[in-house]
């Protein structure tokens, strides 16, 4: 979140990168939860959850369908995002 970019702005920011992705899989997935669960998330958890937009779609994927372990800065967080999603 940059200085001049509110609390608001941040989660329609943030919704928006989740719902349009690389692939449509992680479009619904990251979507889904943005939707749901962004709201709830204090600021450390908002500010990783943006660095792992960043990440690569297919990592993401792997990493949260179990077939790749997260890397642990991300783990309780692609475990919520799994949970979320119904996959593990």
């Amino acid at each position: 979140m940059t200085e001049s970019e509110t609390a608001e702005a941040r989660l329609k920011r943030l919704q928006m990168r989740s719902a349009r992705r690389g692939i449509k899989e992680m479009d619904l997935i990251l979507g889904a939860f943005a939707r749901d669960r962004l709201a709830g998330m204090s600021e450390a958890q908002l500010a990783d959850y943006d660095a792992l937009l960043w990440e690569n779609d297919q990592d993401l994927y792997q990493w949260v369908t179990g077939q790749m372990a997260p890397p642990d800065r991300y783990d309780a967080l692609i475990s919520a995002v799994s949970r979320h999603a119904g996959v593990r």
